[in-house]
């Protein structure tokens, strides 16, 4: 582990709410949203009305009744957050980008030509502001945790560098929602047990918050707590799964509800999944209820899959056996599906007619192929003329998303 503060975590600010501001200067100072039915994003303006992404565009409007919202301009997103990216890698080749707007940086061996890693992480800074009219935060620190957490501190605009001597003092002042893998769930469980900063989980006993969260949840935030993150910069990665999730809203968790959602992002995953010839052993699905409870639930398959309706019917029937576990749920308000334990180079194996009961969701069967085979002919349809020129039954008939599926692709970057 890193002795001295060389890892940046560059994180730019509001992104998508500051590229609308960028292309059209009358909404600058503005409290803005990109989204309509949802908001996608919201301006700093707009985040001091409480304003926040995910909530719906209705109650945007009750909290600031002054906002404007505006449709969203995707292809310039993946342009400036790519340039953004190029001007850190002009100071350093050790480059971890994590999503459309943020990334690591290791400046270690870059010191004797562009100055400290403070200086590096100014230099950054106003680059961006001159060349693509951006704000970003920086934050520096010696591991990948406390760099991304001072990058939070710096907003907006900012520059936080911790000092090593002094980082436990830092980081143990601040709340615990900061910490990486500490959800609004999470939040609200540790400050039933009287945990609201970082230093009080630092001195929380280990038994309590391990059977509150879980052992591999409890002991690797104890670790994050006291700045334990051997973590390293990975210029290359590779992605270990494939995932999408969609907020339905309160709705009844029936059937006809939940079942053209899980196709829904069964397409989604399912067609990265084949582009990538990566198809995956383990599915995962997650079910959010109305009480913002969440359960998860697993299988690993036999065989790899990358079919969208296998692997539909095979989160389908993970959702029915949470649903049948917790009977007294009757609203559901997410559904996330998960691919892992992703193939690196894999052919497609045939199998006997064995009458199996699984029959219908192993890819090497007479259907499993006839169902992988559609999905290709799907997918060549779309490369040659868009996503939405053919679809999959209710999905495709259903009424249009509130989520553009631009953003979606730009918020997926694991494949």
């Amino acid at each position: 582990m890193a002795t001295t503060a060389t890892i940046l975590h560059a994180d730019l600010d509001a992104f998508y709410a500051s590229v609308e501001q960028l292309l059209d200067p009358s909404l600058r100072g503005r409290p803005i949203a990109v989204g309509g039915g949802v908001v996608l994003a919201a301006s700093y303006e707009a985040k001091g009305f409480g304003v926040r992404g995910g909530m719906s565009g209705r109650q945007a409007r009750q909290l600031c009744p002054q906002i404007t919202f505006v449709g969203g301009h995707f292809s310039e997103y993946q342009r400036l957050g790519d340039a953004a990216i190029k001007v850190i890698g002009d100071f350093t080749p050790l480059v971890e980008r994590i999503s459309i707007d943020e990334a690591f940086a290791n400046v270690a061996g870059c010191t004797h030509l562009f100055g400290s890693p403070a200086e590096i992480a100014e230099a950054i800074r106003r680059r961006v502001r001159a060349e693509l009219g951006l704000p970003i935060s920086v934050g520096v620190a010696r591991t990948k945790h406390l760099a991304k957490i001072a990058s939070q501190v710096a907003k907006p605009d900012g520059l936080v560098v911790v000092d090593p001597d002094s980082e436990l003092e830092f980081l143990h002042r601040l709340p615990v929602e900061l910490m990486w893998g500490v959800g609004p769930v999470t939040k609200t469980r540790l400050a039933d047990i009287g945990v609201l900063t970082i230093g009080q989980l630092a001195k929380a006993p280990g038994w309590s918050v391990e059977r509150l969260l879980g052992p591999a949840a409890g002991a690797k935030l104890a670790a994050l707590a006291w700045n334990r993150d051997p973590r390293e910069i990975r210029t290359q990665r590779r992605a270990r799964s494939a995932g999408a999730q969609s907020a339905i809203g309160r709705k009844p968790a029936e059937e006809d509800v939940f079942r053209p959602a899980l196709l829904y992002l069964a397409d989604r995953i399912g067609s990265r999944l084949r582009a990538k010839s990566r198809p995956g052993r383990t599915v995962t699905v997650r079910v959010r209820f109305g009480n913002l409870n969440s359960v998860t639930r697993s299988v690993t398959l036999d065989a790899p899959i990358s079919a969208t309706v296998i692997l539909a019917e095979t989160a389908e029937n993970l959702v029915r056996a949470v649903l049948a576990e917790h009977p007294n749920e009757k609203i559901i308000s997410l559904l996330a599906i998960s691919v892992s334990h992703l193939e690196e180079h894999w052919d497609l194996e045939l199998e006997l007619p064995l009458g199996l009961q699984d029959e219908r969701c192993r890819p090497g069967t007479k259907i499993g192929m006839a169902r992988w085979a559609a999905d290709r002919a799907v997918d060549k349809i779309r490369h040659r003329f868009g996503w939405n020129a053919i679809g999959y039954g209710s999905v495709a008939l259903g009424n249009s998303r509130t989520v553009p599926d631009e953003f979606r692709e730009l918020a997926q970057k694991d494949l």
